[in-house]
């Protein structure tokens, strides 16, 4: 698939370095604009005859965020991938909203990657995930929602009803309190990282649960838990020592 791009970034070796790479290793990808601010990057998107399928955007441009300047667009049609220095927040950020990104300098195999989830514009849902984005990077603290990028959409949750998430190879399970089931194609690894300041603990290789679902834990070999829905999921022996110690942390409070 043809995909159509414009890269916003304000350092020239920068800009320059990332449409060789695009043209080494993206075959597929046209850059058709360029820019290197929010004005000037307003002003490209704005023009009748650009039309992208995607954004390369640094987030710190020489005239303000790079925010300043899609919250000034109209409808967002494009998908987003945000070039950006290491920074943990904005990573975070970009993970919970499931908003590609690439780090400085840039990894070709990454940036492979990064295009290749790259959506079609009637599935992109961009401005929703943007304001996933921009609800976490304002409150942190009190962030309820995530998007989860699945193999048939994109779809909006609420984080405390997720019950739980299955590992399957690459694959994972996310199980919800309505009873859906929604397959996303990240690790299970990545979830457990994101979502264990949310009470989500890792219990067994293939199992992350929500801690206020557990119904009761059963003692034996190795143990197990039946969840509100009466799944029941193993906890691993190795984990169980660690498993059991947050347990008694949560009678503590509770």
């Amino acid at each position: 698939m043809l995909l159509n791009a414009v890269i916003i970034e304000d350092e020239r070796k920068g800009l320059i370095n990332l449409k060789h790479l695009l043209a080494k290793h993206c075959e597929d990808v046209e850059v058709i604009g360029e820019a290197d601010g929010v004005e000037s990057g307003l002003k490209l998107l704005q023009e009748d005859r650009i039309s992208p399928d995607v954004a390369f955007l640094d987030i710190n441009l020489q005239d303000g965020k790079v925010f300043q300047l899609l919250n000034r667009l109209g409808k967002i049609e494009f998908d987003i991938i945000f070039v950006t220095a290491y920074d943990q927040f904005a990573m975070k950020a970009c993970e919970y909203s499931s908003i590609g990104y690439i780090l400085k300098p840039i990894d070709p195999d990454k940036l492979v990657e990064a295009v290749a989830r790259v959506r079609p514009q009637r599935q992109a849902r961009t401005e929703e995930r943007l304001q996933v984005m921009q609800q976490y990077t304002s409150h942190p603290n009190s962030f309820e929602k995530m998007s989860i990028a699945a193999l048939d959409g994109i779809h909006f949750v609420k984080i405390r009803e997720i019950v739980r998430f299955e590992a399957e190879d690459n694959y994972t399970h996310i199980f919800m309190e309505n009873g859906q089931r929604i397959t996303a194609s990240k690790t299970i690894k990545a979830y457990e990282d994101m979502l264990t300041p949310f009470n989500f603990y890792r219990v067994h290789k293939r199992h992350v649960i929500n801690m206020n679902y557990m119904k009761k834990f059963v003692k034996g070999d190795g143990g197990y838990l039946i969840m509100d829905d009466d799944m029941r999921i193993e906890v691993s022996r190795r984990r169980r020592p660690a498993f059991m110690t947050q347990l008694r942390m949560l009678q503590e409070v509770m």
